[in-house]
């Protein structure tokens, strides 16, 4: 019979669609206020992937990675993404969105994101937020599931993971 043990803290992340980049100033205010420093920002990656994000936020969206500095613990990521959720409600306008945000986590070993949507390939966690795994890292880089989504796939966004690999080493030595 296995032994339980607690999991290791996890690199805490949020991926944040946007077009305004007020928006964007305004949401890291709230991210950081809820979720402490911010250790590293992505640059700006232009969002094409699909036209599903067009209606509310907009031409010209961007996609942008923050990481936080402090760890958190793995089964915290369904209360973050409430918290996340209540951040777009803040921030939306005449009930549409001005700003994505989707929290996930990054371990040694994969990167995880929450979800409000059911699907095959999601794990219930409480309160109606799923977890899927989106990434998992095999011998020296992020690979893909089936399921994966498009742009978690891209070769700039691998590279970022790879990058917040290696801070989550930095933090948690």
């Amino acid at each position: 019979m296995g032994k339980t043990h607690c999991p290791s803290k996890a690199l805490l992340f949020t991926g944040i669609l946007y077009s305004n980049d007020d928006y964007y100033l305004r949401s890291l205010q709230l991210l950081n206020s809820q979720f402490g420093q911010i250790a590293m920002q992505s640059p700006p990656i232009k969002w094409d992937f699909s036209g599903y994000y067009k209606d509310e936020l907009g031409e010209n969206i961007l996609r942008r990675f923050i990481f936080f500095k402090n760890l958190v613990e793995q089964d915290e990521i369904s209360n973050i993404k409430i918290i996340t959720n209540g951040i777009e409600d803040q921030l939306s306008s005449d009930n549409k969105r001005n700003i994505n945000l989707d929290p996930g986590y990054l371990t040694l070993s994969k990167i995880v994101l929450a979800s409000t949507k059911d699907y095959s390939h999601r794990i219930y966690i409480k309160d109606g937020i799923y977890a899927e795994i989106t990434l998992i890292f095999r011998k020296d880089y992020f690979v893909p599931h089936i399921n994966t989504y498009k742009d978690y796939q891209d070769e700039r966004y691998l590279e970022i993971f790879m990058q917040a690999r290696k801070l989550l080493k930095i933090i948690s030595s």
